[in-house]
Formats: C-alpha cells, sequence, structure tokens
C-alpha cells in the first residue's frame, strides 16, 4: 500500500501515492469519477447506465441505434434498458413519422426532472475534485480535457 493508504493501480505508481505517468493518472483519476458517478446515482436511486441514459437524453431526443452506438452495445442489448426506464417512466419509445421501424426516445417529465437533478449534483461533486486548483490550472485542465475530447470522439 502506498503512503496515505492509497493503493497504486499497477506496477508503475509512484512515490507516496503519486501517479507515475499519464496512463496511471488517468486510470486513477477515472476511478474517482466513476466512483462519485456511482454514489451519485445511487442517491438518485439510479443505476450509473441508467443515470448515463437519462442525462444523454437531456439533449434532446435520440434514435435508438444512436442510443446504442452511445452506448457501445446492439440496439437488442439496449431493449432492457428501455424497458426498465419505462418502466419507472423515466423514458418512452415513440415511432419516427415517415420510418414505421425506428423508434426515437424522450423523456418524459419525470425523467426529465430526475436527469436535471442527477446531473446538477454529479457536476457539482466533481466540479468539487478540481476546485482546489488555482483558476489558471483549472482552465488548462478544461481546455486540454476538451482537446483529447475533440480528437478521440
Amino acid at each position: 500500500m502506498a503512503a496515505g493508504g492509497r493503493c497504486p493501480i499497477g506496477p508503475y505508481a509512484g512515490v507516496d501515492g503519486m501517479p507515475a505517468d499519464v496512463a496511471d493518472g488517468l486510470v486513477r483519476l477515472t476511478g474517482l469519477v466513476q466512483g462519485i458517478y456511482a454514489r451519485v446515482s445511487e442517491r438518485h436511486d439510479l443505476t450509473p447506465v441508467q443515470a448515463k441514459l437519462l442525462c444523454v437524453l437531456l439533449g434532446g431526443p435520440r434514435g435508438m441505434a444512436e442510443l446504442a452506438r452511445c452506448f457501445g452495445v446492439e440496439k437488442a442489448a439496449l431493449t432492457g434498458l428501455m424497458n426498465r426506464a419505462e418502466r419507472r417512466g423515466l423514458a418512452q419509445r415513440e415511432s419516427v413519422p415517415g420510418d414505421r421501424r425506428a423508434l426515437r426516445v424522450t423523456l418524459t417529465d419525470s425523467g426529465h426532472a430526475a436527469a436535471a437533478a442527477f446531473h446538477a449534483e454529479v457536476s457539482a461533486e466533481l466540479g468539487r475534485l478540481i476546485a482546489p486548483l488555482p483558476p489558471h490550472v483549472r482552465e488548462q485542465f478544461h481546455s486540454t480535457m476538451a482537446e483529447i475530447i475533440a480528437r478521440h470522439p
């Protein structure tokens, strides 16, 4: 166990629990983010996957095929998630005019409220991760993160 009670991720963890390289740091940061996401999801009586679905749908209706790509699954695998979301009254599937085989997913009013509440809380929690950093470092982190995401959609 590394200093400070932190368990290193792999054989390359650095001194005093500090990441030894970019990969180790990113893996550790991912763990922190996923932990926060899971805890906030649980407080909102959602699974992390349900929370992700609601957040994606906050941006507007999406087709089932588009959602399947977003989640990295086949359309058939998305059906179970949608069945559970519909049973809870969070989302609904609708026919797409002019394409009788296509379905579009939208949030219900209840789903929109749940998504907005989850998004606000998880955003605040994640914001606390970088809040101690000086403003110029937060700005650099934000622009670097945006650049990495833009290059790897």
